[in-house]
């Protein structure tokens, strides 16, 4: 308590700091993956993409990114422990910030598509296990974590094949696949705008007090869906079956319909990001803040002042800015080749799996959803279109994110009780 008092302007300043660098990381790193493949199927430019992600992934981070967040970040910490010692917890969630985004930038400049919820969830578990006690851990919810590292690219890879087979059949192999991609892409739109809409109030509307339920939900999700094919067929009809060449890819009319769809689920799909995983950042550094302008009182849940929710927003945007590009690469162009209709197989395939398990209370990470939809997509044209040395670099960089952020925040978290205490 004591420590709060004397030093607590300082620990505040160096918990923004380390917030905004875990923010940093979420943009560089997880926002990647969300546009990463319609810049692989070329529907847009790396700059287009990063215009597209700076506007949606901050609005949704900033106006449906947190009104109230739980202090302990996913329940995995037992607030009662840490009554008599509020410090231990602001060291603690400084440590796993600073874990979390050391990590990101290590795998960002590598390239490697992690899950940031997995390096916070990892940095916490350390410093709570070590620094404070193994029983702090609800080691339930950890586990449960651990098992989305086969539930998510499973669940998203076999929704990815299925869709992108059923592409497939009703346009691209049939005998006028222009024809039939005017015919059926409405039908893929109300799909599109119904599972977006879907993601968009079951997981991103929840923060500003919008409590929808299932039930609700799913009922706006289809009057969207139904407007959104209406106005998709519109448009559908101002496109004529001429070749076009954008870089090293030649699209066709079909295409040309696909990548159109495209621009919208990446907008969407930015938003909903922005709206979920910016609380990576913004729910330690709550924790912090609220401790420090309590005088060391810990309380189960906290207000999100607007200023912290800024400050994660920015730190996206920066993040993606700066360094999002070597992601991009790895889930756009490197796993497999994706063009319009793959690329919007593998997006809608991973926004269908991030609803199924909003509505089922599947532990999932965004980040292995869409790298199993790429694969699925991949897989639909055979083994020889996958690059499995790429794909196999992706899996142990995923089974090393926990034991890693745990490493380092223990490390950070005996570094800091030593110059503070």
């Amino acid at each position: 308590m004591e420590t709060i008092i004397l030093y607590g302007p300082y620990l505040l300043i160096s918990g923004c700091v380390f917030g905004f660098f875990m923010a940093w990381g979420i943009g560089a790193n997880d926002v990647a993956n969300a546009m990463g493949t319609s810049v692989g199927a070329r529907a847009l430019t790396l700059a287009q993409a990063i215009l597209v992600a700076c506007i949606f992934e901050f609005a949704g981070a900033y106006l449906a990114g947190g009104e109230v967040t739980s202090t302990i970040r996913k329940g995995i910490i037992d607030p009662n422990l840490l009554q008599d010692s509020p410090d231990l917890l602001v060291f603690g969630m400084m440590s796993a910030l600073l874990a979390a985004g050391t990590w990101l930038l290590i795998a960002s400049s590598r390239g490697w598509p992690v899950s940031t919820t997995h390096s916070i969830v990892g940095a916490i578990v350390g410093f709570a296990a070590v620094g404070i006690s193994v029983d702090a851990v609800s080691w339930s919810k950890v586990g449960s974590i651990v098992s989305s590292w086969v539930v998510s690219p499973l669940m998203s890879g076999t929704i990815a094949f299925v869709i992108f087979l059923s592409v497939q059949k009703l346009i691209l192999n049939t005998d006028t696949p222009f024809e039939n991609a005017k015919k059926y892409v409405p039908g893929y739109m109300f799909l599109v705008g119904f599972v977006i809409a879907m993601v968009t109030l079951l997981k991103g509307l929840k923060h500003i007090g919008l409590s929808l339920s299932f039930g609700e939900s799913l009922t706006y999700s289809i009057v969207i869906g139904l407007v959104i094919a209406m106005v998709g067929t519109f448009f559908l009809r101002k496109i004529e079956n001429t070749t076009q060449q954008r870089g090293d890819v030649t699209f066709d009319g079909v295409e040309k319909v696909f990548a159109v769809l495209m621009v919208f689920t990446a907008c969407a799909m930015a938003f909903a990001h922005g709206s979920n995983d910016v609380a990576n950042a913004v729910g330690p550094l709550a924790a912090i803040a609220s401790v420090i302008q309590s005088g060391g009182e810990i309380a189960v849940k906290s207000s999100m002042p607007w200023w912290i929710l800024l400050l994660g927003a920015t730190g996206i945007v920066a993040g993606l800015a700066t360094l999002g590009y070597k992601v991009i690469e790895t889930v756009g162009r490197n796993i497999t080749e994706l063009t319009p209709s793959r690329g919007f197989a593998a997006e809608l395939a991973a926004a269908t799996t991030v609803v199924l398990a909003s509505g089922t209370g599947l532990p999932i990470s965004t980040t292995h959803t869409l790298v199993g939809a790429v694969l699925g997509v991949g897989l639909a044209r055979g083994l020889s279109a996958v690059d499995f040395s790429v794909v196999g670099r992706i899996i142990v960089s995923w089974v090393v994110t926990l034991p890693v952020g745990a490493g380092l925040s223990i490390l950070f978290f005996f570094t800091l009780k030593g110059i503070f205490l």
